[in-house]
């Protein structure tokens, strides 16, 4: 096992991957930017590096700046989490040319994996269904054009390279199809460098299902059972579960042998994410590969919570050379797990990030509950991360008792002095179609498309609800037996009551 792992990462993911560092025996050493030199999550590192600078190209993806912080604190490994450098075959590359362990898949996989035009190769060669579609390299606009009529519209345009629908565009009719194109290149090559896309027949009404994996040094590879992704907004996750309400039996184990096929096919080891679509139409299950993100996954915890298998940390043994403790027949799931993902962003504004102070934040507990973030009340906000604050996840012996599990942390959760999108996922998690488990990926936009925030409370509302919390919320009441007897469980200076500390002298 390494003695000491740097985390080359931030917030949530950060705190989460020092937590799994130390209980393997790990110093877990930190990196952090200007603006978060004070930042919560840090205080949970054993070691911590300035990577002097402002935005993350400046820091988080500056390669140099993270292999020099490994070098000077005597790092032998590198954690990527997710986002920024995880799926970056240059920087694994660079770290193995410095004799660091680069923690996740190899260089040649991520290369492989990377392109979603070589992915659909892979999963030809393993036998995993893939949607009709062609690879646009070398296609001229109108070359493409009549591939797509062949096809058949609606088409989707995407880019070969990154994710996060950057560089795709739904097409509907062949008029709009030369814009869309140009578009989708231009927005590709500024996200990724590189402009290739690939043509695909746009499926309506499909579930987002992912397979997550281990894959060990030594030629073992498991699948962890899948996760329903299919809550999005403009293709970014918001809430995902695990079992997926949609799925039989027998077409989950179908699914998540494709994906362990695929994975093999690749050669892939490291913890990775193999991502389907699914729908049902005439009556007949059809599911084709979307790609593989080779990395951990925001949603990894709803997959532990239902395995009990510690996915951080056997990310970190893998990369150890450690071969898999358990089999495929070891495996199974137990229980039903959901997550919530938490932004500081105003949805009665487009969703704008949401920046500032956070004057005070309530963490929920209780029965079911796990909470994955990376700030405390005094965090700031700032402009130049990705504005998830953390995960709630909830789990139950069933769906239901997950979702009311999930419900209650939502109530119990409190951030002030930021927008959050806490309204908008109660409003998910109420509506009557979610309940039913009836979450194909245009669910936001056929049901919460015209979806407003209640109206705030104003200042004199604010000020009695603080008032009663004080008078009845804080009475100094002695804790009922078997209850929690810690430092504060009884405060009688908390106590909004009248109260003396000697005994009454009667009337005279």
């Amino acid at each position: 096992m390494f003695a000491k792992i740097l985390i080359a990462n931030r917030g949530e993911i950060a705190r989460r991957l020092f937590l799994a560092c130390r209980e393997l025996g790990v110093t877990p050493v930190a990196v952090h930017s200007d603006p978060d030199a004070g930042a919560a999550w840090l205080r949970d590192a054993g070691e911590s590096y300035p990577l002097h600078g402002t935005t993350a190209a400046e820091t988080y993806l500056n390669q140099e700046k993270i292999l020099d912080a490994a070098a000077a604190c005597g790092a032998e490994a590198i954690h990527p989490g997710y986002g920024f450098l995880s799926e970056n075959p240059t920087f694994a590359a660079a770290c193995a040319n410095r004799g660091i362990k680069f923690i996740g898949p190899t260089a040649a996989a991520m290369e492989k994996l990377g392109s979603k035009a070589s992915a659909r190769e892979i999963a030809r060669s393993a036998g995993v269904p893939v949607t009709p579609g062609v690879d646009g390299r070398d296609l001229t606009p109108a070359a493409l054009l009549e591939a797509a009529e062949g096809i058949g519209f609606p088409a989707l345009i995407k880019a070969s390279a990154g994710g996060g629908g950057k560089g795709m565009r739904i097409v509907r009719q062949p008029a709009a199809f030369a814009e869309a194109l140009e578009a989708a290149r231009r927005e590709a090559a500024s996200a990724f460098g590189d402009d290739h896309v690939i043509l695909e027949k746009y499926l309506e009404r499909i579930h987002h299902i992912e397979v997550q994996l281990l894959g060990d040094e030594h030629g073992q590879i498991v699948h962890l059972f899948e996760r329903e992704c299919s809550i999005q907004r403009r293709h970014q996750k918001i809430i995902e579960e695990t079992p997926s309400p949609n799925l039989t039996p027998a077409l989950r184990e179908q699914i998540c042998q494709a994906a362990v096929r695929f994975a093999a096919a690749a050669g892939y080891s490291s913890a990775g994410t193999v991502e389907f679509m699914y729908a049902r139409e005439d009556g007949t299950d059809h599911f084709y590969l979307l790609e593989m993100n080779t990395r951990l996954q925001v949603e990894h915890p709803i997959t532990e919570w239902v395995t009990g298998v510690d996915l951080a940390q056997w990310q970190i043994r893998i990369a150890a050379g450690e071969a898999l403790g358990f089999t495929q027949a070891d495996l199974s799931q137990r229980g039903h797990a959901i997550e919530c993902r938490l932004y500081a962003e105003d949805p009665a504004q487009n969703f704008l990030p949401s920046i500032g102070t956070i004057h005070h934040y309530r963490r929920p507990s209780g029965p079911g509950i796990r909470v994955d973030d990376g700030i405390d009340s005094g965090s700031e906000v700032t402009p130049y991360y990705d504005p998830m604050l953390g995960k709630l996840i909830a789990g139950g012996a069933g769906r239901e008792e997950a979702l009311r599990r999930m419900e209650r942390a939502l109530r119990e959760t409190a951030v002030l002095g930021v927008t959050t999108n806490l309204p908008y996922l109660q409003a998910i998690l109420a509506d009557p179609h979610f309940r039913r488990g009836e979450t194909t990926t245009d669910f936001l936009e056929r049901r919460l498309a015209d979806w407003r925030p209640a109206a705030p409370a104003d200042d004199l509302t604010l000020a009695a609800v603080g008032a009663l919390e004080l008078l009845f919320g804080r009475r100094g009441k002695r804790p009922a037996a078997g209850a929690d007897q810690g430092a504060g469980a009884f405060d009688i200076w908390g106590s909004a009551e009248g109260w003396r500390n000697v005994r009454p002298t009667g009337s005279r």
